[in-house]
């Protein structure tokens, strides 16, 4: 027996649109919509990137106000993820004194 073919509803094209935004697989959106990932693609391809973006710009407008707000952990997350900012560590080695290390190798012959 044929299948009929899939038509989106308002319904479904919100539904498809909050799972990607929470961040659901696309296998996990079309099993819910009772469709093929193929199918999924094929007809709701706005509605994932549209769930995937909104949700993204909400979280980035929680750090970003926290991080306006004085919080700490979001300033740091903040300047480390969108300005690029790091950490960084120098580790030197030296002699006695400052001195540069000195070092001896010595070779023994294998019996």
């Amino acid at each position: 027996m044929a299948q009929k073919p899939h038509k989106p509803t308002e319904k479904s094209r919100q539904q498809a649109q909050s799972a990607a935004g929470l961040g659901l697989p696309h296998d996990q959106i079309a099993a819910l919509l009772g469709i093929s990932d193929e199918t999924l693609r094929k007809y709701y391809d706005l509605e994932l990137g549209l769930g995937k973006a909104q949700s993204s710009a909400a979280v980035a407008k929680t750090l970003f106000n926290k991080a306006q707000g004085g919080d700490t952990t979001a300033l740091i997350w903040w300047t480390k993820a969108q300005m690029r900012w790091a950490e960084t560590q120098r580790h030197e080695n030296s002699g006695p004194g400052g001195a540069p290390q000195e070092m001896v190798v010595t070779w023994r012959p294998t019996k």
